[in-house]
């Protein structure tokens, strides 16, 4: 089973993917500065 965690902050979003079987994440990243100048 994968899960995917997603964390949402004010100016970023983050994640995780995880393979639930393996217990290791698959994938990670994020994106910062959402709305400013």
């Amino acid at each position: 089973m994968k899960v995917l965690v997603l964390n949402c902050g004010s100016s970023s979003i983050k994640y995780k993917l995880f393979d639930m079987d393996h217990k290791a994440v698959i994938a990670q990243g994020g994106i910062e500065k959402i709305g400013l100048k």
